[in-house]
């Protein structure tokens, strides 16, 4: 999940420098040092662009602000009306996620080797409810409503998205991506055939056209909160690994997952905050529950603020030594 943020004092003082967020996600060389900081510190086997999951909307003319203790503040979208004066046309959206591409060539150009660089975006459904409740949401509900209701406006927003989406994760790969990342955070809001339709369908729009531009480039989705649902997340959209949050049951995942795609997860980020033998015993279950070879030891979603530096390296650590001993 994220690996830059703040929990690195190093990023802090990055994000103090930049004058605000957007400046941060808007200025390659800013960008790919706070990618590139986590790597510098640990063993890590991937960066992961930093970027925010709000630029699509935000190139797409609806205005963005990020407020001090309140976060995202975007201009709401609820009508016909409001989504046709999106701007949809490629040629600008690119122009104005210029900036996210050159971070994308630049952290390439600066990482090793053997590390890999995984783009990402926001599925489709996770950034509309964005742009409907006009930030964060504990409910979600004008969102849920408009689903339930099959608004045409919204069927409209989502194709939208799922066409800049695909622009933005390609271009992503031209500059240097070598593995994606969707994330559907709030895919739990839904269930059955709106599950399907706004979650579902959409990511497995976007895996099935990038796969004919870019068909070595693996996809990996997220689909936060569907439980058992999993298995039809796999099957529907085809992704070649799917990321499970920490109360996805890793025996359950290995029986029912493993074989469909490789499986990306799934430590609780709190207990990355313990720290200690609680952290590490959990760490052990993840590992011997899923097989080195279909699996990608991460979080379970992103890492928190309160996260100590050190419990980072221990973990990392421990998650080599594991690797090395297992090994015939």
């Amino acid at each position: 999940m994220r690996q830059a943020g703040r929990y690195l004092p190093e990023y802090r003082e990055v994000r103090q420098t930049a004058g605000g967020f957007l400046n941060l996600c808007y200025t390659p060389d800013l960008a790919c040092e706070v990618t590139l900081q986590p790597l510098r510190r640990y063993d890590l086997d991937a960066a992961i662009l930093f970027a925010d999951i709000l630029l699509i909307p935000q190139a797409m003319g609806c205005d963005l602000d990020f407020r001090e203790n309140e976060g995202p503040v975007l201009r709401k979208i609820g009508s016909a009306a409001d989504v046709a004066q999106l701007n949809s046309g490629i040629d600008e959206l690119n122009k104005i996620l210029s900036p996210v591409y050159d971070a994308v060539s630049a952290i390439k150009s600066n990482l090793d080797e053997d590390k890999t660089l995984i783009g990402f975006c926001g599925a489709p459904w996770t950034v509309a409810t964005y742009m409907i409740e006009g930030g964060t949401s504990v409910e979600r509900a004008a969102s849920r409503l408009a689903a339930f209701a099959n608004e045409d406006w919204l069927n409209e927003l989502v194709d939208k998205l799922v066409s800049a989406s695909i622009e933005y994760l390609s271009c992503q790969v031209e500059a240097g991506a070598e593995v994606l990342q969707i994330f559907d955070t709030w895919s739990g809001d839904l269930s059955g055939e709106l599950l399907q339709r706004y979650c579902f369908q959409p990511i497995a729009a976007m895996r099935s056209e990038l796969k004919k531009r870019h068909p070595h480039v693996p996809v990996i989705g997220f689909a936060r909160g569907i439980g058992v649902s999993q298995t039809d997340f796999v099957a529907a959209s085809k992704v070649d690994g799917v990321s499970i949050e920490w109360p996805v049951n890793t025996g359950w995942a290995r029986d029912n997952l493993i074989e469909r795609c490789v499986v990306q997860g799934n430590l609780d980020p709190l207990s990355l905050i313990g720290g200690g033998d609680g952290m590490l015993n959990a760490t052990r279950q993840i590992l011997q529950d899923l097989p080195a070879d279909r699996h990608i030891f991460n979080l379970g979603h992103g890492i928190r603020k309160e996260t100590p530096p050190e419990h980072v390296s221990d973990l990392v650590s421990f998650i080599r030594e594991f690797d090395r001993t297992a090994k015939p």
